[in-house]
């Protein structure tokens, strides 16, 4: 028994001296600095819903009035320059217009919201085209949250045009 108490007390006392060694053999030390970086670039997406007028009728009169959706993200502090939407496939001129795949079209317009804050209602007063003058000019992203903006469509009863499913396409355009 003794002799296990001599070899325990003999183990503990290399490791100590072990340790005490490793401990000495960093005299000094040196250090160095670096730096760590990340770019994040001025970045916007753009979603949309489909603005979707009610039955037409070209017996009817008075406005037919639909709404569809804009949903710009940006990253915090992009300050996008415009939100454009071009005059469709069917333009004529400056006038926007939905075909059936006749020759009959129906005229209608596309309008800005009332402010150019996020969910502002439709007025159906400013036309909703392309550049500073002319597109909708939101404020700069607070955050990376989604801000979700009324695309307002309106067009006249009484159009002379047949029956069928009339439809355009327009691209919106988010420049910044």
């Amino acid at each position: 028994m003794s002799r296990r108490i001599k070899l325990n007390g003999l183990a503990g006392l290399l490791g100590a001296a072990a340790a005490f060694a490793a401990a000495c053999a960093y005299a000094a030390t040196a250090t160095s600095t670096f730096n760590v970086t990340a770019t994040v670039n001025a970045n916007c997406t753009l979603g949309s819903t489909n603005v979707a007028f009610p039955t037409y009728d070209p017996l009817g009169a008075g406005n037919i009035q639909g709404t569809g959706t804009l949903t710009l993200t940006c990253v915090k502090g992009t300050a996008p320059v415009s939100i454009d939407l071009n005059l469709g496939l069917n333009a004529s001129g400056s006038t926007r217009r939905m075909n059936a795949g006749g020759a009959d079209f129906i005229t209608y317009e596309l309008y800005q919201p009332t402010s150019n804050a996020a969910g502002a209602a439709c007025a159906y007063t400013t036309v909703w085209g392309t550049g500073v003058l002319n597109g909708l000019v939101p404020t700069a992203a607070p955050s990376k949250a989604p801000r979700t903006y009324n695309v307002c469509g309106q067009t006249t009863q009484g159009q002379d045009v047949g029956a069928g499913s009339y439809s355009d396409t327009i691209t919106a355009t988010v420049n910044f």
